[in-house]
Formats: structure tokens, sequence, C-alpha cells
């Protein structure tokens, strides 16, 4: 059975919890998207125990410094450990075709040549189009295009062991033109900036994003048994959880997950 590690579950200016990215386990390897904005990601893994050298695919969703920065930590780290022999295996950062050149722009400012020397051998950057389908950890993966309003942003559709799929719908409202990739997934991960009546307080569809009962009644209507809410505010903390449940549940008849930092979730 697949896992899925939530590393963070925050917006971009959260403090008290971490920016919002994850990983899907399968056995012992991770496939990890996004990390956050900065090195507090390297602690993070420790804490659940994640190994660098179990990391091998890493998805970059868009180039906002809150999904990115931390990229070029796990870079600088697992570039180290190759550097010293101690990573089997290459690391393979998948993005779509605007962000190869910014990954390794960022990486050639702030990171040792002997590292950045390694993109191209050790350390590939694989550009992914509109629909198309990769083998990942012996998972069918298939990239879209979210149409974001504001950067560029893809997210994913994954085949489960079982067949059925998970989809990351990125961190922007659904679009309708990303049906046929989301519909008929069993889980769906989608942003919930806040209560929708704390709407005036936070005003999320100025940024472009969604409340805990938009996305819910989105999930309803499209039959999703499974939905993980996240890339919220951090206000709320620690009755967070307590609150979007109680909001969801209201639109919502599937089973809804609010995730703290640091959590697991089987799939």
């Amino acid at each position: 059975m697949e896992k899925l590690y939530v590393f963070g579950t925050g917006h971009a200016a959260v403090t008290r919890c971490y920016n919002t990215c994850f990983a899907i386990r399968d056995g012992e390897e991770y496939f990890m998207t996004d990390a956050g904005g900065g090195n507090r990601i390297l602690g993070i893994l420790q804490d659940m125990k994640v190994p660098l050298d179990s990391i091998h695919h890493l998805f970059v969703t868009h180039k906002h410094t809150d999904h990115i920065l931390g990229v070029v930590w796990m870079v600088r780290m697992i570039g180290s450990r190759i550097l010293a022999g101690s990573y089997q295996g290459d690391l393979t950062i998948y993005c779509h075709d605007g962000l190869t050149e910014t990954i390794r722009t960022l990486c050639s400012l702030t990171l040792q040549g002997s590292i950045v020397n390694l993109f191209g051998s050790r350390i590939r950057l694989c550009p992914v189009a509109d629909g198309q389908t990769l083998s990942i950890l012996g998972h069918n993966v298939t990239f879209f295009d979210i149409h974001s309003t504001k950067a560029r942003q893809f997210g994913f559709t994954a085949e489960l062991s079982d067949h059925s799929r998970l989809t990351c719908a990125g961190d922007e409202p659904y679009n309708p033109l990303c049906r046929p990739y989301v519909e008929g997934s069993r889980y769906l991960l989608h942003e919930a900036f806040c209560l929708y009546e704390d709407r005036e307080k936070y005003k999320p569809y100025e940024k472009h994003h969604s409340t805990v009962k938009d996305a819910c009644e989105l999930a309803q209507s499209l039959n999703i048994p499974n939905l993980v809410l996240w890339h919220t505010e951090e206000d709320s903390q620690p009755r967070r959880q307590e609150l979007y449940l109680a909001e969801g549940r209201q639109y919502y008849s599937g089973s809804l997950f609010v995730p703290e930092d640091q959590t697991i979730l089987d799939l």
C-alpha cells in the first residue's frame, strides 16, 4: 500500500507551519512534489525518517518561492552525497519546460560548481508536457497544465497499485479544463486557503485561491471519494483541523482529510 507523506500544509507566507509539499511512498522509495521555501524541508525529512537516499524523483509544480526554493537545498544535499559516493542512482527533477532553466539558474547562483556540474549526468532535469505520461516508481504518472491565472503550473494524476488514481491539482482552484485528469480520481489533493466564513478576512479570491466550502463542493460534484485539503492559512491553528472539517462536512460527504505537517496517510 502506498502512503502519502505530508511534509508541509501552509501557504506561501506561513511561519508556524511549513509550505505545502509532500511525497508518495511506495516501498522504500519516494516520489516527492515540491520542497517548500527553504532548508526546513531537511529537518522535516529527518523527523519523518525519510532518507535522502530514497528520493530519486522530485516534481516541481511551479516557480513560486514557497515551492521551489527548497529544491535548491535538496539539490545541495543530494549532490553532496553523490560527490561523497554515498548516493546510489540519479536524481530526476520533473517540471514543465519553462522551469528547467529557472532551477538550473537558482542552483548555479547559490551552489558550488562541483554540484552544479552534476546537472546533465547524475542530476537530470526532465521537462514534461501537458498530458504526458511517465513511469515513476512503476506507476503511470500523467502531468497536466492546471491553467494557472498566475505563474504557469502543472499538476499530475498518478495510478496507484490498486489501479485507482490520486490527483494533485496544484495550489489554485480547479479549472474545468482539467476535468479529464481530475474526474474519476480516488484521491484529490486540493488547496483551501481559508474557511468560507473567513473569506473577507483572507480574501482568497483576490489571491486566486479557494475556500474549504469551494473545494468540498467541487469534490462532491465530481464524486471524489477522498479529499485532502492543504495550502492554508495558519492563524486558525491549533484548531484548523477541527474548524475545516466542520465546515467541509456541510458540503462534502466523502472522506475528508485536513492533515497537519508531518502527517502520514495510508492510500
